[in-house]
């Protein structure tokens, strides 16, 4: 059963709640993972193998951070689409996005055709 475009609010709603939680808890990961850091290493030298560790491990958490924090501004932005009437509409050719596609991605953007177009990239010569 396809949803209709006011359905899709309290999910979006639902989802930028999980976001928040989701990035609270990461930085509370990387509070606990530096101060871990420095008092196992506190006047000591570390090994290359447990620097380069660190390293993924940072990296992994800044990754998955982002990767998050884009998908929350995502929501944001369709939750403010939702406030001022725009909701459903294509950033780009300003058509209907089909219900199935908002139930599938409710923070997107683009209609299909639209997708199609930025995916492909700009026509070649």
């Amino acid at each position: 059963m396809i949803l209709s475009k006011d359905e899709l609010h309290a999910p979006l709603l639902a989802e930028r709640d999980r976001l928040r939680e989701e990035l609270a808890s990461l930085d509370q990961q990387q509070t606990e993972f530096v101060a871990r850091a420095e008092s196992e290493h506190a006047g000591y030298g570390n090994h290359l193998a447990d620097d380069a560790t660190d390293t993924f491990e940072h990296q992994k958490h800044l990754s998955l951070r982002n990767s998050v924090e884009r998908r929350l501004q995502a929501v944001e932005a369709a939750l403010a689409r939702f406030e001022c009437g725009e909701f459903g509409l294509c950033e780009q050719c300003g058509a209907e996005i089909d219900l199935a596609r908002l139930e599938a991605i409710p923070y997107t953007t683009l209609c299909l055709r639209c997708q199609r177009i930025k995916e492909m990239g700009a026509p070649r010569r």
